[in-house]
Protein backbone atom coordinates (compact mmCIF):
# COMPACT_ATOMS: atom_id res chain seq x y z
CA UNK A 1 0.00 0.00 0.00
CA UNK A 2 2.71 2.40 0.48
CA UNK A 3 4.40 1.79 -2.20
CA UNK A 4 1.37 2.52 -4.20
CA UNK A 5 1.10 5.68 -2.48
CA UNK A 6 4.30 6.59 -3.17
CA UNK A 7 4.47 5.88 -6.80
CA UNK A 8 1.17 7.84 -7.32
CA UNK A 9 2.55 11.13 -4.99
CA UNK A 10 5.78 10.71 -7.81
CA UNK A 11 3.43 11.12 -10.71
CA UNK A 12 1.47 13.58 -9.04
CA UNK A 13 4.82 15.89 -8.58
CA UNK A 14 5.79 14.94 -12.27
CA UNK A 15 2.34 15.99 -13.37
CA UNK A 16 2.40 19.25 -11.42
CA UNK A 17 5.65 20.37 -12.92
CA UNK A 18 4.66 19.54 -16.31
CA UNK A 19 1.29 21.86 -16.03
CA UNK A 20 3.19 24.49 -14.22
CA UNK A 21 5.57 24.21 -17.23
CA UNK A 22 2.88 24.48 -19.60
CA UNK A 23 1.08 27.73 -18.39
CA UNK A 24 1.78 30.55 -19.64
CA UNK A 25 3.16 33.83 -17.40
CA UNK A 26 1.58 37.38 -16.93
CA UNK A 27 3.60 39.08 -19.91
CA UNK A 28 2.23 36.55 -22.88
CA UNK A 29 -0.96 38.26 -22.29
CA UNK A 30 -0.26 41.48 -23.81
CA UNK A 31 0.86 39.91 -27.05
CA UNK A 32 -2.98 38.61 -27.66
CA UNK A 33 -4.08 42.01 -28.16
CA UNK A 34 -1.95 42.23 -31.72
CA UNK A 35 -3.13 39.16 -32.77
CA UNK A 36 -1.61 36.50 -30.56
CA UNK A 37 -4.62 35.37 -29.18
CA UNK A 38 -5.98 33.27 -32.00
CA UNK A 39 -3.96 29.99 -31.12
CA UNK A 40 -4.92 29.47 -28.03
CA UNK A 41 -8.77 28.13 -29.31
CA UNK A 42 -7.84 24.69 -28.19
CA UNK A 43 -9.21 24.90 -25.14
CA UNK A 44 -12.39 27.15 -25.27
CA UNK A 45 -12.33 31.14 -25.54
CA UNK A 46 -10.46 31.87 -22.55
CA UNK A 47 -7.93 29.67 -23.52
CA UNK A 48 -6.24 27.33 -20.91
CA UNK A 49 -5.12 29.34 -18.67
CA UNK A 50 -8.43 28.47 -16.45
CA UNK A 51 -8.25 24.71 -17.43
CA UNK A 52 -4.79 24.43 -16.42
CA UNK A 53 -5.26 26.51 -13.58
CA UNK A 54 -7.92 24.31 -11.68
CA UNK A 55 -6.01 20.53 -12.76
CA UNK A 56 -2.87 22.20 -11.08
CA UNK A 57 -5.49 22.50 -8.20
CA UNK A 58 -6.42 19.21 -8.70
CA UNK A 59 -3.19 18.02 -8.44
CA UNK A 60 -2.09 19.97 -5.72
CA UNK A 61 -4.75 19.03 -3.79
CA UNK A 62 -3.58 15.24 -4.29
CA UNK A 63 0.34 15.68 -3.85
CA UNK A 64 -0.85 17.12 -0.30
CA UNK A 65 -3.30 13.94 0.23
CA UNK A 66 -0.58 11.66 -0.61
CA UNK A 67 1.75 13.61 1.64
CA UNK A 68 -0.01 13.07 4.45
CA UNK A 69 -0.96 9.54 3.80
CA UNK A 70 3.24 9.02 4.21
CA UNK A 71 3.83 11.25 6.80
CA UNK A 72 1.17 8.80 8.16
CA UNK A 73 3.02 5.60 7.11
CA UNK A 74 6.41 7.11 8.65
CA UNK A 75 4.52 7.54 12.08
CA UNK A 76 3.59 3.71 11.90
CA UNK A 77 7.17 2.91 11.42
CA UNK A 78 8.69 5.10 13.55
CA UNK A 79 6.56 3.58 16.63
CA UNK A 80 7.96 0.11 15.67
CA UNK A 81 11.79 0.80 15.09
CA UNK A 82 11.60 0.25 19.40
CA UNK A 83 11.32 -3.32 19.26
CA UNK A 84 14.41 -3.37 16.75
CA UNK A 85 16.77 -3.43 19.65
CA UNK A 86 17.40 0.12 20.41
CA UNK A 87 18.32 1.08 23.81
CA UNK A 88 16.07 2.93 26.10
CA UNK A 89 17.09 6.69 26.47
CA UNK A 90 17.73 5.96 30.14
CA UNK A 91 20.34 3.59 29.20
CA UNK A 92 22.02 5.89 27.03
CA UNK A 93 22.35 8.67 29.63
CA UNK A 94 23.24 6.29 32.32
CA UNK A 95 26.22 5.12 29.76
CA UNK A 96 26.79 8.39 28.61
CA UNK A 97 28.30 9.26 32.22
CA UNK A 98 30.76 6.56 32.47
CA UNK A 99 34.28 7.47 31.04
CA UNK A 100 35.59 4.50 29.68
CA UNK A 101 39.64 4.34 30.91
CA UNK A 102 42.37 4.64 28.06
CA UNK A 103 45.53 3.03 28.08
CA UNK A 104 47.89 5.70 28.84
CA UNK A 105 50.64 6.36 26.05
CA UNK A 106 54.60 5.27 27.48
CA UNK A 107 57.09 7.86 26.46
CA UNK A 108 59.94 6.67 24.41
CA UNK A 109 63.17 7.88 24.27
CA UNK A 110 63.55 9.84 20.51
CA UNK A 111 65.94 8.97 18.47
CA UNK A 112 67.84 11.62 16.40
CA UNK A 113 67.34 10.84 12.96
CA UNK A 114 70.21 10.79 10.23
CA UNK A 115 69.85 13.98 8.34
CA UNK A 116 71.02 15.36 5.62
CA UNK A 117 71.65 18.63 7.20
CA UNK A 118 75.34 18.67 8.99
CA UNK A 119 74.79 19.48 12.79
CA UNK A 120 75.76 22.90 13.74
CA UNK A 121 78.46 21.31 16.29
Amino acid sequence: METLVLVAHVLLAAAIIGLVLLQQGKGAEAGASFGGGASQTVFGSQGSSSFLGRMTAVLATGLFITSFVLAVFAKDKAETVGDAGIPAPAVIESSAGEQPELPALESAPVEPADADVPSAE
